[in-house]
């Protein structure tokens, strides 16, 4: 199993030449490339030559010998629910997104459900939504030979302030999701920390053996206290991630284990001299939790 390292923190700060320098420089396989900026109109990637400057990027990710495997569409838009800007801008980019996807190398481009409503009570018509949502996506990730990866959310409760379920934050929802689009083209991303956010017994590993070998094709890999949404390096945290690992190795897991970790927190008031160091650790952890899942591959055979 290869190790994947997000880069957008030192993609936004550095740029692509200086970051793919860095992650390959600390020994990671490959990278998952945000495209959350496609939410400002004025991104380079909303520009007429998209496809060139992400074949651009791309090459140099692949240069330095970190390809990027994975990405992430666009998700912090505004006016969702107006249908003229989702028509017109939203749906637009996060088709390009798909297509800039391919331009990059990836494989995977994680696409989060539409969710900007209240879920509670409205399951069954944001299931519809979504549904409708994914199957429009579907033409564009075979011509672009790109599988789209459904994401477990959550959101959280204003008025009270703690986490609450979301869209695909139960695993029996997350399945129904993947098999009801039932495509080659749409599989399962499952965001390691989100799992533990909302009140529920399962945890990221029975999500893991629920989902399985055939649905289960992505990860964000990243940790917390089961209060908040902490993107921390595991072992910082409370997930159990012998667990994970075992629950990975003993399905047969075959995607990156793909950290999607907040790189603000951890080296936002770092010296970028020490940048190198704090890459290697992040590796040397990642490293030897691909190392443990695949014991557990070899010990379940």
């Amino acid at each position: 199993m290869d190790l994947s390292m997000n880069v957008e923190y030192l993609v936004f700060h550095l740029g692509n030449e200086q970051a793919a320098k860095l992650v390959a420089e600390a020994g990671f396989d490959h990278v998952d490339y945000s495209l959350m900026n496609m939410t400002d109109p004025l991104c380079v990637y909303n520009s007429p030559n998209y496809l060139q400057e992400a074949e651009r990027a791309g090459k140099i990710f692949r240069d330095y010998g970190v390809p990027v495997s994975q990405t992430h569409a666009p998700f912090r838009f505004k006016d969702y629910n107006d249908p003229i800007i989702f028509k017109d801008f939203i749906h637009p980019a996060i088709v390009r997104s798909i297509e800039a996807s391919a331009a990059l190398g990836a494989s995977i481009a994680v696409v989060h459900p539409l969710h900007y409503m209240t879920y509670a009570g409205h399951e069954e018509e944001i299931f519809e939504l979504n549904m409708k949502f994914y199957r429009s996506l579907i033409p564009v990730c075979k011509a672009n030979g790109v599988k789209v990866a459904v994401e477990n959310m959550f959101q959280r409760d204003d008025r009270r302030g703690h986490i609450i379920h979301d869209t695909c934050s139960r695993a029996e929802e997350f399945i129904r999701y993947v098999d009801t689009l039932d495509s080659e083209y749409v599989v399962a991303c499952l965001d390691v920390g989100h799992v533990g956010l909302p009140v529920q017994e399962d945890e990221a590993w029975d999500f893991v053996y629920k989902l399985g070998h055939d649905r289960l094709k992505a990860l964000h890999i990243h940790d917390n206290d089961y209060k908040n949404d902490q993107h921390g390096l595991p072992y910082t945290g409370r997930i159990d991630w012998d667990q994970v690992t075992k629950a990975l190795g003993q399905i047969d897991y075959t995607g990156d284990f793909t950290y999607e970790l907040s790189m603000t927190n951890m080296i936002g008031q770092m010296d970028p001299a020490l940048y190198p160091s704090a890459l290697r650790y992040i590796h040397d952890i990642g490293r030897a939790l691909v190392k443990k899942t695949d014991e557990y591959r070899v010990k379940h055979e």
